[in-house]
């Protein structure tokens, strides 16, 4: 049994806790910090783990075989420091940092160290991206248009851009991993923001919506629109289209993707039963007059830090589909976004 300590008892690590609970044949809770010890003292009640304030102490006390870092955006160093000099694996929520300065250092002492790490882009672990892969490999994307619009999450440090990287940094991070994992690298960015629409909210200082043009260098563009502004889930509709000649392919993050325009054989076994078909990985397909439609089923988040945990206890990270160095180039494209928009200028990635 794998001894697991979390650091940092928000709501994401409680989306964490949840799973954790779940593997009892593979790890047990035996740590849990956070800097306010109610919260501690919470997750320390629904796990026998003890509560702890300093990260520290629990490590050198506990001595656990990997850690949960799930703490705010501006918190990340000190905390990856300390796991890396106790060569202790980990699993870290993104973005990473806000730094990709720090990262390349956290980088340089994870291979150092030899250390496995993943981080939560369990967006890729879903029903869906290898059906979006597929499509992809297989057709000539000429252009994707990518959006994700939503309210103000209620996390106090969330509203400032300085402590969160803003919505297309902390939020929209998801989308902008999703395309790289399903599409491939980008080489620049361009984007713009604007504020002026989100009037309620208090100690708000970021920005309402921002638009970002990305050109890969398979030479295809794509548009990421992401706004934190809308009142209603009428306001719009949050999806990613991968458009071809011929075709195309919606895809609706964790729910469902819907292709168009692609030619499929009857299969008279499954006209049979209907136009519902139940995959045997738990997906569902369906057909109707020129549209494929595959549902999620579950949440992909369980099978992400399972996937971690056991690439701990076997030593082989190959499942891992989210290692921190590869985390690294979705951080580096969102944050280059960030740049254009205080520039005003195209940014060239490096990674």
């Amino acid at each position: 049994m794998l001894k697991v300590c979390i650091i940092g008892c928000g709501g994401i690590g409680s989306y964490h806790l949840s799973h954790l609970k779940q593997y009892t044949d593979l790890v047990t809770v035996d740590g849990v910090c956070d800097l306010i010890p109610e919260k501690a003292e919470a997750f320390s009640k629904q796990t026998g783990a003890k509560a702890f304030t300093d990260f520290k102490i629990m490590l050198d006390e506990i001595k656990p075989d990997a850690v949960f870092v799930c703490v705010p955006p501006y918190c990340h160093g000190e905390i990856e420091f300390a796991l890396i000099d106790r060569s202790i694996p980990f699993f870290v929520e993104k973005p990473l940092a806000l730094d990709m300065a720090l990262c390349r250092r956290i980088m340089a002492g994870i291979k150092e160290k030899g250390l496995i790490t993943a981080v939560g882009f369990q967006c890729r672990y879903d029903m869906l991206s290898d059906h979006v892969r597929d499509f992809t490999s297989k057709n000539e994307v000429a252009y994707i248009n990518c959006t994700r619009f939503g309210g103000i999450p209620g996390a106090v440090w969330w509203s400032n851009k300085k402590l969160s990287g803003g919505q297309l940094v902390e939020q929209t991070i998801h989308q902008l991993d999703y395309l790289r994992y399903t599409y491939g690298d980008a080489e620049e960015v361009f984007s713009m923001a604007a504020r002026g629409f989100v009037t309620e909210a208090k100690d708000y200082d970021t920005d309402d919506l921002s638009v970002s043009v990305i050109r890969f260098k398979s030479g295809a563009l794509a548009t990421v629109a992401t706004g934190c502004y809308s009142l209603t889930g009428d306001a719009f509709d949050s999806k990613t289209t991968y458009s071809t000649r011929e075709k195309r392919l919606d895809m609706y993050l964790l729910s469902h993707v819907d292709i168009f325009g692609e030619k499929t054989e009857e299969d008279p076994e499954k006209a049979a039963v209907g136009d519902l078909v139940i995959k045997g990985d738990g997906g569902f397909s369906s057909k109707s007059e020129g549209k494929i439609t595959y549902r999620q089923n579950g949440d992909a988040g369980i099978i992400c830090d399972r996937t971690f945990l056991e690439a701990v206890a076997s030593g082989d990270p190959s499942a891992i589909r989210s290692p921190y160095e590869d985390a690294m180039k979705t951080l580096e494209l969102a944050l280059a976004c960030n740049e254009s928009m205080e520039t005003h200028k195209a940014v060239k990635l490096t990674l």
